[in-house]
Parts: structure tokens; sequence; C-alpha cells
């Protein structure tokens, strides 16, 4: 009896860590949507505005492909951004406003190169909107504003509404300077990694949103776990990502976790199927591990669900043995 009360009091001071922990992610979770939010609302809505202003001014957009996207092509956007600025400094002296061939500052061009729209704004500065999306389907715009004092001088990051979380001042420092044409394309890919990564977490929560228990991820998902709260058993998902530019995980942990324990130990079937006995120790899933490494979060997680009951039937060492 004594053992008893131990083993359901220690039960209960689990739960009550385990609340208190979800509660602390919980506030995290709600501290870090406010800050991504807030920190970049003014900034959001300002370069959206300007954007929109730019767009609307253009004469026309030229879309191009991977191959007309290069160093020559930024060198002539820096130049007409460098030009217009000229222009402007000129036009508030009539004289020497005189003097400027008009016709070369009539064409406002805007750049589509994939998901990246590249034109010029006011005061020397060139403006990239990315468009992020998931399954066709569109999702949020990011910017980022370079500017260089003169067409001569390394162009910087001034602004931009990329997340806090991600490293683009590191990047700026390694790319901008040598590689410009790679920085600006290593930003878009960064974004588009992170929305893939983050909706997929999403769509899985919506759809399997029942079975799915202690979902936690880290600011830019690089770092996934989930519980599969099954009625044979628990399984116990982790994922690790490579790098931010990875939709896919690397590392990868898929373990069941029967609800019963016993002095039996698990078998495995000659299909790799794993058999538990009515109570067995916890067992790597390595079907659904080569799953997840190869197919996206949502399809994945089907494919878990579709095979766990052949996975962990007892009958299935059996079955394998009478058919061989």
């Amino acid at each position: 009896m004594g053992e008893m009360d131990y083993m359901q009091e220690d039960d209960i001071h689990l739960d009550t860590t385990k609340a208190r922990f979800a509660n602390v992610l919980k506030r995290h979770g709600k501290l870090t949507e406010r800050l991504s939010r807030d920190s970049d609302k003014t900034i959001f809505e300002r370069l959206q505005r300007e954007f929109e202003a730019a767009r609307a001014a253009q004469t026309h957009e030229l879309c191009l492909d991977s191959e007309q996207w290069n160093d020559g092509l930024l060198a002539t956007i820096r130049e007409r951004v460098h030009m217009e600025a000229d222009r402007k400094a000129m036009m508030q002296s009539p004289q020497d406003a005189s003097m400027m061939p008009m016709t070369l500052f009539h064409e406002k061009i805007t750049y589509r190169i994939g998901n990246k729209a590249i034109c010029c704004l006011e005061g020397s500065r060139i403006g990239i909107q990315y468009d992020t999306s998931f399954a066709g389907e569109p999702r949020e715009q990011y910017h980022c504003v370079l500017e260089s004092k003169s067409f001569l001088e390394k162009m910087i990051v001034l602004e931009h509404t990329v997340p806090f979380f991600f490293p683009i001042r590191d990047a700026e420092n390694e790319l901008l300077s040598s590689n410009a044409v790679k920085f600006i394309d290593h930003i878009g890919d960064l974004l588009q990694a992170y929305v893939d990564r983050r909706e997929q977490v999403c769509l899985i929560k919506d759809l399997y949103g029942n079975q799915i228990k202690e979902l936690y991820h880290s600011l830019p998902y690089h770092m996934i776990e989930f519980v599969v709260d099954d009625t044979d058993c628990k399984i116990t998902v982790s994922l690790r990502y490579a790098d931010l530019l990875s939709i896919l995980p690397s590392g990868v942990s898929v373990v069941a976790w029967p609800m019963n324990r016993s002095k039996r130990s698990p078998t495995e079937g000659r299909t790799g199927k794993v058999a538990f006995g009515s109570n067995s120790a916890p067992i790597r899933l390595n079907y659904a591990e080569s799953a997840m490494r190869t197919l996206s979060l949502p399809e994945a997680y089907a494919e878990i669900v579709l095979n766990l009951p052949d996975a962990i039937d007892p009958s299935s060492q059996s079955k394998d043995s009478s058919s061989s």
C-alpha cells in the first residue's frame, strides 16, 4: 500500500510539472508571436505602401528566368537607382534639369524573378519583395531594402521584415559585398523553406489535432517534436533539419511506447513489422522514420497511422512465419 501511495504521489508530481511546463510553453508561444508581429508591423506597413506605390508607377514589368538574373542585371538596376536619385537632385535646379535627357528616366521597371519582385525605391534604394506560398496558395510577403551611397560602394541591408530569428546580418556580412545576387536568392530560399516547414506543422495540427499531443517546435521550425496518442501505444516523433534551407528532416527518431509493460521483449517479423508482446519495451519504427525523411510531414504522418496497426500487431510475426 505504501508503494502504491508513493507511485500515485509521483504521478501527481509529474502531472503538475507537465502542466506547468505546458503553461510556460504556451506563454512563450504567445510572446514570440507578439514580438514577431509587433516588431515588424510598422516597418511592414510602410514598406508595403512603398512597394505598392513603386509597382503602381512602373511602366512595365519584366519576368525573367534564372539565367537572366545575374550580376549584370543587378548592376543595371543599381545604375538606374543612382541615376534616378541624381536626376531628382538636379531637378531642384531648373538650369540643371533642362540639360537632363528625360527620356532616360521615363522607364520604371519592376523585375520579377521566381518569387521575387525587385524594384527601385526612393533615395538610392533597391527593394526586394519575397512572395511565399504553400501548396500553390500564397502566404506572407517579406521585404528587404538594400542601399549604397554610390554605385561604386558596397550595398548594405537598410531595413527588412525578415523574422528576427533568421541570421540575415550574418548572410549580409558573408555574401552581400561579394555576391549580392546570391544573397538576395539566399534570403528568398530561407523564407520559403521556413514557410514550408511551418505550414506542414499547421496542416498536421488541422488534420490530426485530436491524435497529436505535446507538439513543440523551435521558432524557425527546424526542430520539431510531438507525441501521437494511439490506443495501443504512444509514439514520440523527433525531427531535426540539417539547416534552415531544408524542408525535409535529416535527423529523425520515431519511437513506439506500448501502453503496458511486461518481461517479454519485442520481436520483429520478416517484413520489418514490430510485434509487441502484451507489454514490451519501446522500439523504433524504421518504416516511419524512412517516411519522415522522404515525404512531407502530413504525408509521412498518414503513412505512420496507416501502417501502425500492422506494425504493432502481436500476431504479425506468426502470420509472416506461416506464410514463408
